[in-house]
């Protein structure tokens, strides 16, 4: 599929342009991650607590954090997770508020003491249930006995007990109640729960208006080798390429490649400061994913380039390049364009889970296809014209192990 028909446009004639759009996306993110928001990190780099809750109805936010500066916890973050019809809030508490390892179980239940005076008091003795964990629930079942079960052997009494409180909390936890019951009646879809175990937990227990349905503790050391690993694995896989590329093309093309992805990163990195969006384990994948898409889409037109060296020798080299980018223009448009609409579905919903991971993607796909012919390129034309202007060789078209194959395949056909 061809979206344009030989298309003529000048590229290279246009390159400073695109090197001023680069420079200025680059340093306005620059001066965001140097001065004004830095590089957010999530709870895995930074180290602290993070719990996820759901609300009953959508809570009130600020008597959230007023809550929390007056336990001290200053800088806590309480964000929405997932849609807004959910009630899924994110509260984390990082190191500065949890100092120490010890600190940081603390800091959890500190968080679910303050959800309990605000939306979860109920009756003196009895016990939130929402929160409550199988362990809890089966010792009251059994202390209650709502099934009789006393007289066949206090063996089988507990197990029975704890296999329903098992299913009950499997039940309340499922993805339709995010660990929130509004009514004891709701338990009457669980197999075993009969209106006496009902009542039984009726009377030891109280439905608190949130749910704790998960949590993360990261300590400092933890978090600190997260991000050292991170980089070290970015870096690595850029280092892989440029020896592959040198390795496959020449040095120049290598370089010139990383140095696009490069630019990649750093604006995609700059857009989530300017942004103030969290830097997580998840975004580390999505950047990996970026750095082996803009490599892959400009090394097709790297390709191209040498196909065309090959066969046209004495052609300028900067209206060469010109040309093999407009050669893959249509399928530039239609791969990338393609995963475009792809990743910007996940983006607008896909959820929270996975919104900074797309966000990632969607930048990505544009500045990665963007340096292919903006960036990279102008490199190799501005490397090929300083030995052109220096009467050294030009960018050879392929290896001559790749030549000797042709002159031997060539030989074969006569």
């Amino acid at each position: 599929m061809e979206f344009f028909h030989e298309p003529k446009f000048d590229w290279m004639g246009k390159k400073w342009y695109f090197i001023a759009l680069s420079l200025s996306l680059a340093v306005a993110g620059l001066i965001s991650i140097a001065f004004v928001h830095g590089l957010p990190s999530g709870i895995e780099f930074r180290g602290g607590t993070v719990v996820y809750v759901k609300f009953a109805k959508e809570p009130d936010i600020g008597a959230i954090r007023a809550e929390l500066d007056r336990e001290g916890f200053r800088g806590s973050t309480v964000q929405q997770y997932d849609t807004a019809d959910k009630h899924e809030f994110i509260i984390g508490l990082d190191l500065k508020s949890t100092t120490s390892t010890s600190a940081l179980d603390a800091g959890r239940a500190a968080i679910g003491k303050i959800l309990t005076h605000l939306y979860g008091a109920g009756p003196a003795g009895k016990l939130d249930f929402n929160n409550a964990s199988a362990a809890t629930i089966a010792d009251h079942l059994l202390a209650s006995d709502p099934l009789g079960l006393a007289s066949k052997g206090s063996d089988t009494a507990a197990k029975t007990y704890q296999d329903l409180a098992k299913a009950i909390v499997s039940f309340r936890n499922s993805p339709a109640r995010g660990g929130l019951i509004t009514a004891f009646d709701e338990l009457r879809a669980v197999p075993g729960v009969t209106p006496a175990v009902e009542t039984a937990l009726a009377n030891d227990f109280y439905l608190s208006g949130y749910s704790i349905f998960n949590s993360e503790i990261v300590g400092p050391k933890v978090g600190s080798d997260l991000r050292r690993q991170a980089l070290y694995v970015t870096l690595a896989g850029l280092g892989a390429m440029l020896l592959y590329i040198w390795f496959r093309f020449e040095l120049v093309y290598g370089v010139a490649a990383v140095i696009a992805t490069f630019h990649d990163v750093i604006i995609t990195l700059g857009i989530f400061s300017l942004l103030n969006k969290e830097i997580t384990l998840t975004v580390i994948a999505a950047l990996l994913t970026l750095v082996g898409y803009s490599m892959n889409d400009t090394i097709v037109v790297f390709d191209r380039v040498r196909e065309n060296v090959h066969l046209t020798k004495r052609e300028n080299f900067s209206d060469l390049v010109n040309r093999s980018i407009n050669q893959t223009l249509s399928r530039t448009i239609l791969t990338s364009g393609l995963t475009f609409l792809a990743v910007l579905s996940l983006y607008l919903f896909g959820g929270e889970v996975i919104h900074g991971f797309a966000l990632v993607l969607v930048v990505g796909v544009i500045v990665g296809t963007y340096s292919s012919f903006a960036i990279a390129s102008p490199i190799v034309v501005f490397w090929q014209e300083r030995l052109q202007r220096t009467g050294r060789s030009a960018v050879a078209a392929e290896k001559p192990r790749i030549k000797r194959y042709e002159r031997e395949a060539a030989g074969a056909r006569r």
